[in-house]
């Protein structure tokens, strides 16, 4: 391949000649950086149950055997036909044998040229049938949520609906832009996914009100107890 001996890279540790990192920080600010990781946990979430969906955030994607210039790192990515447990270091789409079938960047002022033509480009030569580009400073990108879809191996913008939201066919969920958050729901039911603070909060609630329950059912059964000690007492007097 292009002279390069994949006999001889085979005695090449596999992590020093497709590294895994780069060494350089997984976003441009803390909105970009705490607004990929909700993304992330959201959808694992959402396909926990499915062991051919793995999802991944800002890891390398490979998508040529032997050029390990030849890679790329989505903010988020959804693979489908693949193992969705198993934890990697990187993607290698020949290993694999999948690309992923959704993609999500998370714009920002030095990515939105090369998310807009580079990478736009890229992920239409590797069939990611959906690719998503979200602006969460809504300063970069002519709407905040763009999205494309592949037909007949070119993208086509989809349409804006209703708040400026997009439907993922291939997640069945909607994007919906919310100010500077991205907000997934359920295109069957509507019902929105629970963001990992969200999460903990609702789960908090839930231990304050099954504790006030379990207090509550204690203070019956200690009443209830005080009254049958009462009745018994009763009894055994007009014995």
């Amino acid at each position: 391949m292009n002279g390069i001996n994949l006999r001889a890279l085979s005695v090449i540790d596999d992590e020093e000649f497709y590294p895994s990192s780069d060494g350089q920080p997984m976003a441009e600010t803390d909105v970009h950086v705490l607004l990929m990781m909700k993304m992330l946990a959201m959808l694992r979430h959402c396909f926990r149950k499915k062991r051919d969906v793995y999802v991944a955030a800002n890891i390398f994607l490979y998508y040529r055997e032997g050029h390990p210039e030849a890679r790329t790192s989505p903010d988020v990515m959804v693979v489908k036909g693949v193992d969705g447990r198993r934890r990697r270091r990187s993607f290698k789409t020949w290993v694999e044998k999948a690309s992923p079938c959704f993609a999500l960047e998370l714009t920002s002022k030095k990515t939105a040229k090369e998310d807009q033509i580079k990478k736009k480009l890229l992920y239409q030569e590797l069939g990611v049938r959906e690719y998503f580009l979200f602006d969460p400073l809504n300063e970069y990108l002519p709407h905040q949520l763009l999205g494309y879809r592949l037909t007949r191996g070119k993208y086509e913008a989809m349409a804006l609906e209703d708040q400026g939201s997009l439907v993922s066919q291939e997640l069945g969920l909607r994007l919906i832009p919310e100010k500077g958050d991205l907000v997934l729901a359920d295109i069957r039911t509507g019902l929105r996914l629970l963001g990992p603070e969200e999460a903990y909060e609702s789960l908090e609630e839930a231990h304050v009100k099954a504790s006030q329950i379990e207090t509550a059912l204690d203070r019956e059964r200690r009443k209830n107890a005080a009254l049958a000690a009462e009745l018994k007492r009763l009894r055994a007097k007009k014995r």
